[in-house]
């Protein structure tokens, strides 16, 4: 018969050949861009002020160039490096969102507008709708029932 690894072996070669993961710098790495980013999103929402927008029309204006931006930063395939570099940096804030919808529409054009485009564009965006809608449903059943 053929050689067997137990899991214990399995495990140390799978950590010799991991290379380890700097951590803390990953971290300041992720911290920086993404404050970055929400600092561009806090200067844009004071410029629209400046035009006299209300609080709310400068959200609203500010989420839309940030979708926008980050649409067209992963179209020329700059998001993708960012991404590498900060990690989830780049990810948490509302431009990673836009990012998880541009890319697949961008990678499946090519197989059609319907089974292509249509069916696969929330395959990355699609599973943190879905959760993310169940769970302010649930929230919002026990915040009824508590207060």
């Amino acid at each position: 018969m053929g050689k067997e690894i137990t899991k214990e072996k399995y495990s140390d070669m799978v950590k010799k050949a991991s290379p380890n993961s700097p951590i803390v710098t990953n971290c300041i790495k992720a911290f920086v861009v993404g404050g970055i980013i929400c600092c561009i999103g806090q200067f844009i929402t004071n410029w629209c002020n400046v035009f006299g927008l209300s609080t709310e029309e400068s959200s609203t204006y500010t989420s839309i160039i940030l979708v926008v931006l980050a649409s067209l930063l992963t179209g020329l395939g700059l998001y993708s490096k960012l991404g590498k570099f900060a990690g989830a940096g780049s990810i948490v804030p509302i431009t990673g969102f836009s990012n998880s919808v541009t890319a697949p529409a961008i990678e499946f054009k090519k197989e059609g507008f319907i089974l292509g485009l249509g069916a696969k564009i929330f395959i990355v965006a699609g599973p943190v709708i879905l959760y993310g809608v169940l769970t302010s449903i649930v929230v919002g059943i026990i915040y009824y029932f508590v207060s």
